[in-house]
């Protein structure tokens, strides 16, 4: 009984918060199959369809509340003496929209023509909105410098390297919403509209035609992707990171945030009072953190992997409490090995250094997982799955106190679990059991 129930219940528990989170993690929405404006919002397909532009694809971004759409065309040149067609560039007009958090800012949408979607070296064309209500907007090359906290200026046409036909901005007043339209000729092999890696941000702070720094969090962070724009839905590639950050926050929720607080609970009130669970307590005990500490262990690697991908941004707070859980956590597994014999003198003062560590622990693992989850800025659905998970293990406590004050206020008996046989027992509060 005791190794079924060190295994059996943490592990039903950690299917059952896994099927749960998962819903939240890695849901996804299903649009229309056919027309390319069932891929965005109405108000977005309302607005396309006012200005009379032919979408050939249109989809929500997954970041800053953003959407896309386009329209391509093939620039070809046919050979007459050999009849053969070569695709020289693709002609592609754009329309962006995202939201700003106050009346000035700027909204930002760019091509990169390197190995992979990222900021640094993007070919933005940014719009920026004053507080007069008036819009620019220019084109931009951004580079190490500007990461680096270089002002980025406007690019001049011939140093831009794109040719752009037209560009323009408009924002709606009511919503703070501004979209951006630009026509441009993307040359080919150095733009693959297949595998076209684009990126857009935007920001709330501007200096003249200057765009200042924007947020650092991982909405910002992640506004990039290789898109397909031949698809009616534009499917994206290479969203490792994404999946990898969803697995990163199951695990540790799972792990850190939710088996080891239970089985803090198994040790105070099912060893000595209101609840006598006799060895069964320990092996429960044990077996919800030992689950609790390899759940939470791969998704701390995980986390360390993520942040040695990031290459220009690190969320140092999250990075060391992650690390400072993981030490924490390591030395009260060692607990299990080497903690003192019942006899040695030492016993109680390791006993309140483990409690204590245990319970500042626990709290630094809450702390983290909240601030977790506000990195992801729209993870809404994250942040009440684990208040829910908190509120259940909160009213399990509170209910857990009130049965060990009521009957220590009237000096009642601990309540063993499972009855122990009443044979020929000294012991004169066992037999008033």
């Amino acid at each position: 009984m005791a190794s079924s129930s060190k295994t059996t219940l943490p592990l039903l528990i950690t299917i059952l918060v896994l099927g749960f989170l998962s819903i939240v993690a890695f849901g996804d929405n299903n649009y229309g199959p056919t027309n390319p404006l069932l891929y965005c919002s109405d108000d977005f397909a309302d607005q396309l369809e006012a200005r009379k532009f032919n979408v050939s694809g249109c989809k929500k971004l997954r970041t800053l509340d953003a959407e896309f759409a386009w329209n391509y065309s093939n620039l070809t040149t046919t050979n007459n003496s050999t009849n053969t067609t070569t695709v020289n560039g693709t002609l592609i007009e754009i329309f962006f929209r995202a939201k700003l958090r106050h009346y000035e800012g700027w909204v930002a949408w760019g091509v990169n023509p390197g190995k992979k979607p990222q900021m640094v070296g993007t070919k933005a064309i940014i719009a920026i909105k004053h507080n007069k209500g008036t819009t620019d907007v220019h084109t931009y090359d951004v580079t190490k410098e500007t990461r680096k906290g270089c002002r980025l200026w406007p690019t001049s046409p011939s140093e831009f390297g794109l040719n752009v036909l037209d560009k323009q901005a408009w924002s709606n007043g009511t919503k703070q919403c501004t979209t951006l339209y630009a026509k441009l000729i993307l040359p080919f092999p150095e733009y693959n509209i297949t595998r076209l890696n684009h990126v857009w941000q935007v920001g709330d702070d501007v200096n003249g035609d200057q765009p200042l720094q924007h947020r650092v969090t991982l909405q910002n962070v992640d506004s990039t992707e290789t898109i397909n724009i031949t698809s009616p839905d534009g499917q994206s590639y290479g969203q490792n990171r994404r999946f990898l950050r969803s697995v990163h926050g199951v695990l540790n929720i799972i792990g850190w945030g939710t088996l080891l607080p239970i089985g803090v609970i198994i040790a105070r009130y099912f060893r000595v009072f209101p609840f006598i669970w006799d060895k069964v307590w320990f092996n429960i005990h044990v077996g919800f953190q030992l689950t609790g500490f390899l759940i939470g262990t791969a998704g701390w690697a995980i986390g360390l992997s993520l942040g040695r991908s990031s290459e220009y941004y690190t969320f140092h707070t999250h990075r060391t409490f992650g690390i400072l859980i993981f030490t924490f956590s390591t030395i009260q597994m060692l607990a299990f090995r080497l903690k003192p014999k019942i006899t040695d003198d030492y016993r109680k003062y390791w006993n309140m250094y483990h409690h204590f560590l245990g319970y500042g622990l626990l709290a630094i693992i809450v702390i983290n997982i909240f601030k977790g989850i506000s990195m992801l800025k729209g993870g809404v659905g994250w942040k009440w799955a684990y208040i829910g998970i908190i509120a259940f293990l909160g009213a399990i406590i509170l209910t857990f106190e009130i049965i060990t004050w009521l009957r220590f206020m009237l000096k009642l008996p601990a309540i063993t679990i499972p009855p122990k046989e009443n044979k020929t027992s000294n012991n004169p509060t066992q037999n008033k059991q």
